[in-house]
């Protein structure tokens, strides 16, 4: 059963927000936590005001990331709540962050997250909880891919069967947002009847979908696998199960995600596993769009293409991890490609569907790199046409290859570099949401306020690639009053404003259910 109220066991137990940094694969995570921590009678929240206990779910990822979670700490503990740090940062450096952190009365690591709501009835207790000392989780699991899934090792966001709410326990109705009744599943248990371990923390139309955790790929610039781990997939089931779930919650568009999603299948048996998943997860009853991301260039193979831009309900959009495009360069991050090869992807994906959405980070600044490589990540992003660009100025990260590395770059030639490739980048998704002027494109619409109705194309991912705002049609077409967050509605371009959109609805393609008309 699901349903967005709260027990009133819960209603009446301790308080705890719940802040999320970083990617979607945190908001996945904090979800989770916020399903355990229901099912033990906590009230769940997104807002420090008034909790008893505040948990930043933090990011690791690069030094501005880790700043922004220090700050977020710190304003959490000036509130006066009891101050918890969990996610990357917490895991990735444990004692020592708690060392330094004195504000925070507990670092927490991933291998804790079972037992969240015993760690933090500990911290409102007053007792002091030891932080661990951080390891590289890829050494938990078996090198052999196929031999992961036996493995007893915490994932996040995988989720494991919840106990019991409070409620159900007291045989009151059911009312956590996850699905906890204790049903044994096994390959042959229907998505339906699978539990699902989350509990969603906002109402909108769009949730993020986990596919996997991990990564197996050794870039030098990069320590997410250290602390995040080897990959292992999610099954299918498990998947199909979760996003039934989540449309009954409201969602119509699924973004998945995982630190590399073309891997999806590997440890499976099946590395087709994700071209046979997508129509399946389009065919779920409500879910009118589904979005892949974070794919990794050289192991998007043809099929996945296709899959992707051929697929009815899956966006023709095509999230590519490039990093650079100058060879030498990419060979010295420990990735593989180039111009050409890049370009001949993009222009596959193209072939198959002309107004496919595609995007791209870049690091700029890596050791060794030259003025010759800069001016081939110039012809690349001029010959591209991708819609968003995100442009990293490179900084040296605790653990990775590239930290030890000899040819840094200095930091001024860093910063002129960055400043070129960052303007270029915004001149050049201007000109690609202009290319788009007249053409007719797929909205979902993610709110309305004050009139005002903003949404999504396919191309647009959310957070990241700008947005489309709906503007009435001079005569007649879709009654812009009448549109509701979840509605899919076909628009004609009228205008631009750098990566953002104008569009007139002209016709609805699904209306959000449940809406009142």
């Amino acid at each position: 059963m699901v349903s967005d109220t709260t027990s009133p066991s819960a209603a009446q137990g301790r308080r705890v927000a719940l802040l999320t940094l970083g990617c979607a694969r945190n908001e996945v995570d904090s979800e989770e936590l916020a399903a355990r921590l229901h099912a033990d009678g906590w009230q769940v929240t997104t807002d420090g005001e008034g909790a008893d206990v505040v948990v930043v779910n933090t990011c690791g990822f690069v030094e501005k990331a880790k700043q922004d979670s220090i700050q977020t700490l710190l304003a959490a503990a000036d509130t006066g709540a009891k101050v918890v740090a969990a996610g990357c940062m917490a895991e990735r450096y444990g004692r020592e962050l708690a060392d330094s952190l004195p504000e925070a009365q507990a670092v927490l690591s991933f291998d804790d997250y079972p037992d969240i709501a015993a760690r933090l009835d500990a911290v409102v207790a007053g007792e002091a909880l030891d932080a661990h000392t951080p390891r590289d989780r890829r050494e938990l699991l078996p090198l052999t891919p196929v031999a992961r899934r036996d493995a007893a090792v915490v994932l996040p966001g995988h989720g494991s069967p919840a106990r019991p709410t409070p409620a159900a326990a007291t045989g009151a109705p059911a009312t956590a947002a996850a699905t906890t009744d204790p049903v044994e599943a096994d390959e042959r248990t229907p998505a339906h009847l699978r539990q699902v371990l989350r509990r969603r923390l906002d109402t909108g139309p769009v949730a993020s979908l986990k596919l996997a955790s991990g990564c197996d790929r050794r870039c030098a610039f990069c320590a997410i696998p250290a602390f995040r781990g080897a990959f292992v997939s999610r099954t299918p089931d498990e998947l199909l199960a979760e996003a039934e779930w989540l449309a009954k919650t409201g969602v119509r568009e699924l973004v998945l995600v995982s630190e590399n999603s073309t891997s999806y299948g590997k440890d499976l048996g099946d590395p087709r596993a994700l071209e046979k998943l997508l129509p399946q997860l389009a065919a779920v009853d409500g879910v009118v769009r589904v979005r892949v991301s974070y794919l990794q260039p050289a192991e998007t193979r043809p099929g996945l293409v296709e899959a992707i831009a051929t697929t009815p309900g899956v966006a023709p959009y095509f999230d590519l991890s490039f990093q650079h495009s100058s060879e030498p360069v990419l060979r010295r991050m420990r990735r593989f490609g180039s111009t050409d090869r890049f370009l001949e992807l993009l222009a596959t994906a193209r072939s198959l569907a002309p107004e496919a959405g595609a995007r791209s980070n870049f690091i700029v600044g890596f050791p060794g790199e030259t003025k010759a490589d800069v001016t081939e990540l110039v012809r690349f992003l001029t010959e591209a046409r991708l819609d968003a660009i995100g442009v990293f100025d490179y900084s040296d990260e605790d653990g990775t290859e590239a930290a030890g590395l000899t040819g840094k770059v200095s930091a001024a030639t860093v910063k002129r570099r960055y400043d070129k490739i960052a303007a270029l980048a915004d001149e050049l998704c201007s000109q690609r949401a202009e290319e788009r002027l007249g053409s007719r494109v797929d909205v979902l619409v993610d709110s309305v306020a004050d009139g005002v109705v903003e949404g999504r194309a396919a191309h647009q991912a959310p957070e990241v690639d700008g947005s489309t705002t709906l503007v009435a049609p001079p005569g007649g077409g879709v009654d812009l009053a009448a549109l509701r967050p979840g509605d899919l509605v076909r628009a004609t371009v009228t205008g631009t404003e750098g990566v953002d959109l104008v569009a007139v609805p002209d016709e609805m393609i699904s209306a959000a259910p449940g809406a009142a008309r």
